[in-house]
C-alpha cells in the first residue's frame, strides 16, 4: 500500500474512484434539482377552490347581473359605471370597486388560481361591501324627497359581493 494511501490523503476508494460525496454533481441530476424546486415554488403559489369555485363563480354572475338591473332612480349600474347617469359619488364609487374586485380580479383569480389574487380578492371585495352598504344607505338617508330609495340591481350587487368576500375568505385561508 503507498504512503499516500495509508495517510488518507486522497480519499480514493478502491478501485481508484473518488468517493461519492468528493465527485462533481451530474448535471443532468443539478438541472433536474433546479426543475423541481421551481415546480415546488408554482405549486405553493395556487390554490385548489374546490366546490367554492362553483360558488365564486355564482356571487361573479350575480354582480354582472346585477350592473345590468337598474340601481338608482332606473339607471343601471353599467350607467352608473360610465358615467352616462349620474347618483352621487357613494353609488358610482361602488360600481368600481365591484367591477373592479367582483368582477374582474375573482375571474383572474379563478381562472389562474393564483392564492395572490384569491387574497386580493377578498380583500378587495371586503372594501367594496363598505363601499355598498355606504351607497346604500346614502339613498336611504340623504337622498332628496321624492327620490327612489336603492334599486334591486345595487342590492344584489351588495348581496353577491358579500357572497364573494366570505367565498374568498375561505379560500385564502385555507392556504397552509
Amino acid at each position: 500500500m503507498s504512503d499516500e494511501r495509508a495517510s488518507g490523503g486522497d480519499r480514493q476508494g478502491p478501485g481508484g474512484d473518488r468517493a461519492p460525496w468528493d465527485r462533481d454533481p451530474d448535471p443532468t441530476l443539478s438541472a433536474l434539482e433546479t426543475e423541481l424546486a421551481g415546480v415546488a415554488r408554482r405549486v405553493e403559489r395556487k390554490i385548489d377552490p374546490g366546490a367554492a369555485a362553483l360558488v365564486a363563480a355564482i356571487g361573479t354572475l350575480a354582480v354582472v347581473g346585477a350592473l345590468l338591473l337598474p340601481w338608482i332612480e332606473g339607471a343601471t349600474g353599467w350607467q352608473l359605471l360610465v358615467g352616462a347617469q349620474s347618483a352621487g359619488p357613494l353609488p358610482r364609487l361602488f360600481t368600481f370597486t365591484v367591477t373592479a374586485f367582483g368582477i374582474v380580479t375573482s375571474t383572474l383569480a379563478l381562472t389562474t388560481r393564483y392564492w395572490a389574487l384569491a387574497w386580493i380578492s377578498a380583500v378587495g371585495c371586503g372594501i367594496s361591501v363598505v363601499n355598498g352598504v355606504w351607497a346604500v344607505w346614502s339613498r336611504q338617508t340623504v337622498a332628496p324627497e321624492g327620490v327612489e330609495g336603492p334599486g334591486p340591481g345595487l342590492v344584489l350587487a351588495v348581496v353577491g359581493v358579500v357572497l364573494l368576500t366570505f367565498t374568498w375568505a375561505r379560500i385564502s385561508l385555507q392556504r397552509r
